[in-house]
């Protein structure tokens, strides 16, 4: 098992919003929420039908988010495809 080289992007972010920013603009719902730990973008999770959190990576190459949700703290690095 190999150590991710993406920590570094890491940044103390300000969450930017309470939901999936995109979602509420469409007046859409999610499942769960992401955070961007690279710019605090707010996204909702693959279980949800528009996958915020996925699609903002794939724009940007921010390649952690953490689970916004009460009581998780876990974290993903969507480049290694793994837990950090």
């Amino acid at each position: 098992m190999s150590e991710c080289t993406h920590l570094d992007q890491i940044r103390a972010v300000t969450p930017g919003g309470s939901g999936c920013q995109e979602c509420l603009a469409l007046g859409d719902t999610w499942v769960h929420l992401r955070l961007c730990l690279t710019c605090g973008h707010i996204g909702c999770c693959d279980q949800s039908k528009n996958k915020h959190a996925t699609k903002h990576f794939h724009q940007t190459q921010h390649p952690i988010i953490q689970s916004f949700e009460p009581g998780e703290n876990w974290r993903w690095c969507y480049v290694d495809a793994d837990v950090v």
